[in-house]
């Protein structure tokens, strides 16, 4: 195996690599109802945040805020300190008194333990059914997540907003259907979304493969290089 050839292998083996560490924080906001404190018997809105990096992400501190995009104004994200790799979690505009009835109105149990679930309380946000964003910041005020939508769905059953795909920085448009992305009627009848089931990316699966098949390569290099030798 010539020097060249062993470089070359080295400098794309790092430099996907770099990429698939580059990915670790790409934390992103894939469902938001709006609606759901006047329009669900939860009686307080939620988001839901996905890593879609290949690594757990510390949100130690991270904070949200609506439309103002103030981290000044902004409230604390309390109850969830990490999140793991291809996790999703659940955030609801509550101190916890909400959490149950979120589990008992998506899962037919407050005792469900199949999502995890944390919370963001004060004054100064509210999302409104006529149009809002989300703003994710970390704890040193950078911003890491933005979506914003315009006016939610005005009759039952009420649908979130959907960001499956995990896009940022940009105007969510998209409303859960029943049976696309893990989305499904509550037992209600009332609401559609898919809380804590969003799917693998393909980008992910791909890097994954990426990987994989360059560690092939270079170990074919390899054995091709010590049996020329």
């Amino acid at each position: 195996m010539s020097l060249r050839s062993s470089l070359t292998a080295s400098a794309l083996l790092t430099a996907l690599l770099f990429s698939a560490t580059a990915a670790t924080a790409q934390v992103r906001i894939t469902e938001v109802a709006p609606w759901s404190s006047g329009n669900s018997a939860v009686e307080a809105d939620w988001f839901e945040l996905t890593n879609f990096g290949s690594s757990a992400v510390d949100i130690t501190g991270w904070r949200v805020d609506d439309s103002s995009a103030s981290f000044g104004a902004s409230l604390a994200l309390n109850g969830v300190t990490s999140i793991g790799a291809g996790q999703s979690v659940i955030f609801i505009e509550s101190t916890g008194a909400a959490n149950d009835l979120f589990r008992s109105n998506w899962f037919g149990s407050a005792s469900y333990a199949g999502v995890v679930i944390g919370n963001y309380n004060g004054s100064g946000i509210g999302l409104s059914t006529s149009g809002d964003a989300v703003n994710i910041y970390n704890a040193s005020g950078v911003l890491q997540a933005n979506v914003s939508f315009g006016a939610s769905d005005a009759s039952s059953p009420f649908q979130t907003f959907d960001n499956s795909a995990g896009l940022n920085n940009v105007t969510l448009s998209p409303l859960s259907v029943v049976g696309t992305n893990g989305a499904y009627l509550t037992a209600s009848g009332f609401e559609i979304g898919s809380p804590s089931l969003v799917p693998e990316p393909e980008t992910y699966a791909m890097l994954l493969a990426g990987l994989g098949l360059l560690g092939s390569i270079a170990r074919r290099r390899r054995n091709n290089g010590s049996l020329a030798a």
